[in-house]
């Protein structure tokens, strides 16, 4: 019987997934895994969490081990062992022992390449005291400079790692400055959706700079671009990853408009019996159909077993990528899929969103925690285009759903059609899902036009009048300056007193202000809805005022 010869290059998920499969369905095959690091498989995703103290075993973090693989698969895995060259047209690389520099050729059948991705580290003065985190080699450095007792961190970067790093460096009693050059955290969210993450970092005690950027590492402080000095006795960057694409450029391979290795619908590369997967790949993309970069571990084991799949005979799918991904950060819960609003207004795309601000279960249920969701949607199919959702206990089960139904063509409409598990301690027997079904119908049919929070000013400005049609004590402890409160229930008897022209009605997230739209369009005016009510614009003009504003408020105040 022909003995095949499978060579993989990198491990952890992509690539262990890729070396187990392959065995499960080619017991004869010779299987070799090349892993320049020292540890071929670990849980990654769980290193800001080791170095916070939350897992306290290093052990916790490794799942195989090169004798463990032996063992079960029969996989030969060579750790500390780097292919430094493909020879396509032989079918062989290069491989180099690293603690000995000895170098051997391999032949291939077949040839996956996972190498993954590596952090930026922008070219700084003092930027060797940068740390980052991406491997075991990488936390073990980290918490080697915690030895120290450090009191202060300094942490670039407000990407979803960015913030696990920030609580877990104040789980372990750090002061912590985070750095972004954006002007807001979390720039795959919206505004209006980040605004409550930053207000709950500043609750904790970190220090937000947003619209700057590090300009220079000192010994124990570091300079930002708008001049000021930062205390950083540790330092961390989480500005992103690059793809790993050398060795694939060395051997010719074709690299994406994006800057990585490029795959076809079966993950094969340019040339013939190499495949690519995982972070250093591009994927298309679900909403554009454009190529993109995805650096997500349920993506990477997924495309190791279907890589798996296509070198012994298979036809395989690949779904385009939504981009799912999920951070709890400071007892918070942030989730999105999709595109957001303002990527698809800067493309162009005729959009309709939908804000909301549900409980996480029933209320007269003890322990109901709030939340904000967003519901993207394309405005001529309804088709789902992206959703987004910040608060405590349910939001990643929400946003999960909303994702499935993407997948599976469901339009924004039918999501008030989904049959979804009830009982009162785990939801609403309408779930927030389904909510955010009913909205979309409505606007669908054109019951209940609206407004976004950051329309509103305009639509002012073109002589609309914004009503506020919460109760009156509602609207003495907060109201949007320059409204006239008129509450649901008096407009019938009130009616009279509303001025000519355009309405913009608004409550606290938005049920009234549709109940209120409903009404007056009966009655005869032009109204519109302000969507999400008072909860949804506030977090939007907070999240609009930039630091300097900030600093400018705090001064006059004391």
């Amino acid at each position: 019987m022909t003995q095949n010869r499978y060579i993989i290059v990198g491990g952890v998920a992509g690539g262990m997934s890729a070396a187990t499969r392959l065995r499960r369905l080619d017991e004869n095959a010779r299987i070799t895994v090349f892993e320049r690091g020292g540890h071929v498989s670990f849980a990654n995703c769980g290193l800001p969490y080791y170095l916070g103290g939350v897992i306290e075993e290093r052990s916790s973090l490794l799942l195989q081990t090169p004798d463990s693989l032996s063992a079960r698969f029969n996989l030969d895995v060579r750790v500390r062992t780097e292919v430094i060259g493909i020879d396509s047209a032989a079918k062989t690389v290069t491989v180099r022992e690293l603690g000995t520099g000895r170098e051997s050729t391999e032949a291939y059948d077949a040839l996956v390449l996972s190498p993954g991705a590596s952090p930026v580290r922008p070219p700084l003065p003092g930027g060797e005291r940068m740390l980052t985190l991406r491997d075991i080699d990488d936390v073990d450095a980290a918490m080697r400079a915690l030895e120290v007792a450090p009191q202060s961190a300094l942490v670039i970067g407000a990407g979803f790692i960015g913030l696990e790093m920030v609580e877990n460096l104040v789980h372990r009693g750090l002061e912590v400055t985070l750095v972004e050059l954006g002007d807001q955290v979390l720039p795959p969210l919206d505004p209006e959706m980040a605004g409550p993450v930053a207000e709950r970092l500043r609750a904790a005690g970190v220090s937000v700079r947003l619209g700057t950027q590090v300009a220079e590492i000192g010994e124990d402080t570091a300079t930002l671009s708008d001049g000021s000095v930062v205390a950083a006795d540790f330092v961390l960057a989480a500005i992103g990853v690059r793809p790993d694409t050398a060795l694939a450029k060395a051997a010719g391979l074709t690299i994406g408009e994006r800057g990585g290795i490029a795959v076809d619908d079966q993950l094969r590369t340019s040339a013939p019996d190499i495949y690519a997967i995982g972070d250093a790949v591009e994927k298309t993309d679900a909403i554009s159909g454009e190529q993109r970069l995805v650096a997500l571990a349920g993506l990477a084991n997924r495309h190791g077993r279907l890589v798996a799949d296509v070198i012994t005979g298979k036809t395989i799918r690949v779904r385009p990528a939504l981009g799912t991904a999920v951070v709890g950060m400071m007892g918070l819960t942030i989730a999105a899929t999709g595109w957001n609003e303002k990527l698809l207004r800067a493309r162009g795309r005729a959009i309709r969103v939908f804000h909301t601000h549900p409980a996480s279960h029933t209320g007269y249920y003890p322990g109901a925690e709030s939340m904000a969701l967003k519901l993207v949607v394309d405005a001529e199919t309804d088709a789902i285009l992206g959703a987004q959702g910040v608060g405590g206990d349910g939001v990643d089960k929400r946003i999960d759903v909303i994702a499935t139904a993407m997948a599976g063509g469901i339009t924004a409409s039918e999501l008030a059609d989904l049959e979804l598990a009830y009982a009162p301690q785990f939801s609403s027997a309408k779930d927030p899902v389904n909510m955010l079904g009913y909205v979309a119908l409505n606007a669908a049919e054109g019951l209940t036009p609206s407004v976004q929070w950051h329309e509103l000013e305009a639509a002012r400005a073109a002589g609309a009048t914004l009503v506020d049609v919460r109760t009156a004590g509602e609207y003495a402890e907060a109201a949007i300056p320059g409204s006239v409160n008129i509450p649901l229930d008096d407009i019938r008897a009130r009616q009279a007193e509303l001025p000519d022209g355009r309405l913009i009605v608004h409550c606290k997230v938005g049920q009234r202000g549709h109940t209120a739209v409903r009404l007056l369009a009966q009655l005869g005016r032009d109204a519109v809805n302000l969507d999400g009510g008072y909860l949804t614009w506030a977090a939007g003009t907070d999240a609009a005022q930039s630091d300097r504003d900030r600093a400018a408020a705090a001064l006059i105040s004391a």
